[in-house]
């Protein structure tokens, strides 16, 4: 039986999770900011209409968004991860087999499923359950390799008359659309292999289909060979239900402003830290190292420049919080310098282990602190609750530095006193 895969990929995600619980704001444009409010990161439809570019640094279109009246938000992301998770149920509810490929997409497997019920009525379906269960609407690109669904949902977005769904098992609807689709559309083809393919004279996606596999790959890559096979509905990539684990756990944020005393940057490197492990924690992992960075601004060459990365070794690997934060604060207070002005700081994870897995050497038998696993446990179950927030002291209660996000939307789906009240 031949593979059939499906694209789901919401529109606009976090523009439509902003609009989501404001219905004032039917029609009006919508950007999303980055970290800090810096730049824009996702636009509505209306906004894409009126020439709002991708990253642009929000400061040099301000008078242009207030002109058209563009709704401006920070980045939301406990709304958005929320119903990212929502709309992930309703999809592994439909179908057999579901690989998230990202916040806002996920790969399904349709095997079989055309014996039942015509592909392209089910991806009505599936565009009909997720709307009617979460409001998000999403496009549905359905083929028999991951690559063509990926083109398929593109045309999905960009033509109106498919209803948002295109079903491209049709070897001559294929090849339609891989002719008006450029080689820069193609899942895997960056910026500088579009360049080469273009000068050897492929500029479609019908072109490269078109290719000659083995020859691809003597002068590019198994990779694009790969790609080359996929156009031609040849099943390469695999569904990945396993998230594969991560290989290491960054927290890293840019300071809502410089931070120039130590008392500060503690304060955040704590704050990092604990969030780490919390991630380390989600992963049912315990890691053997960790290391901060502290950075200036490179970009100012007026400013001195200090930019420091130690790293320790625990003893034993461990996911308590106590442990993690008292590592990185220690690190801290070895490459503090004053008399510069940070702009940014993090702290990585890496060296993991699965729980019980780790053999200590014969001399030290490691010092974890005694119900260490139930209290974590605790402070986790607590801080997912959305009913308060426990954390350590040295994280600070003010923290002035921390990250500026002045148009933040109500946490609508994960905080009891944002819910909304319909009168």
């Amino acid at each position: 039986m031949s593979s059939v895969f499906a694209l789901v990929d919401c529109n606009n995600f976090y523009a439509s999770c902003e609009r989501l619980f404001r219905p004032d704001l039917a029609g009006r444009p919508i950007v999303v900011l980055s970290n800090n409010d810096g730049c824009i990161v996702a636009r509505s439809a209306e906004a894409k209409a009126l020439g709002i570019k991708m990253g642009v640094p929000v400061y040099k279109v301000e008078r242009y968004l207030q002109q058209h009246d563009v709704a401006v938000f920070s980045s939301n992301y406990a709304l958005y991860a929320d119903m990212s998770a929502r709309v992930m149920s309703i999809l592994e509810e439909l179908a057999p087999r579901v690989e998230i490929y990202s916040i806002d997409e996920a790969f399904l497997d349709l095997t079989g499923i055309d014996s039942i019920q015509s592909l392209d009525a089910f991806g009505t379906r599936i565009r009909q359950q997720v709307g009617q269960h979460t409001g998000i609407r999403v496009c549905v690109g359905i083929a028999p390799s991951k690559t063509l669904a990926k083109l398929a949902n593109h045309a999905a977005k960009q033509y109106p008359a498919t209803g948002g769904v295109v079903d491209l098992t049709n070897p001559e609807r294929q090849r339609r659309l891989l002719a008006l689709v450029p080689v820069s559309e193609v899942w895997g083809v960056g910026r500088r292999l579009r360049q080469r393919l273009e000068t050897d004279g492929i500029r479609t996606a019908l072109d490269l289909a078109s290719a000659n596999p083995k020859s691809i790959r003597q002068q590019y890559s198994v990779i694009l060979e790969r790609t080359v096979r996929e156009l031609n509905g040849e099943s390469c990539l695999s569904l990945e239900e396993i998230t594969p684990v991560k290989q290491q756990i960054i927290c890293s944020r840019s300071f809502g402003q410089r931070i120039t005393g130590y008392q500060e940057m503690r304060e955040a490197i704590c704050a990092y830290a604990s969030r780490a492990a919390e991630k380390l924690r989600q992963e049912q992992r315990i890691a053997k190292r960790l290391s901060i960075f502290l950075r200036t601004n490179r970009f100012n060459a007026a400013e001195p420049q200090y930019m420091p990365s130690p790293s320790a070794e625990l003893p034993i690997p461990t996911d308590d919080t106590r442990e993690l934060v008292a590592t990185a604060v220690k690190l801290l207070r070895a490459c503090w310098k004053d008399g510069f002005r940070y702009m940014k700081a993090g702290v990585m994870l890496t060296d993991f282990y699965e729980t019980g897995t780790f053999q200590p050497d014969l001399f030290n038998k490691g010092a974890e602190h005694p119900r260490s696993k139930a209290l974590m446990a605790v402070m986790d179950t607590i801080n997912q609750s959305g009913h308060g927030h426990v954390f350590l002291a040295g994280q600070g209660i003010n923290q002035v530095w921390k990250m500026q996000r002045r148009s933040l939307s109500p946490a609508y789906t994960t905080r009891w006193q944002d819910i909304p009240v319909v009168k």
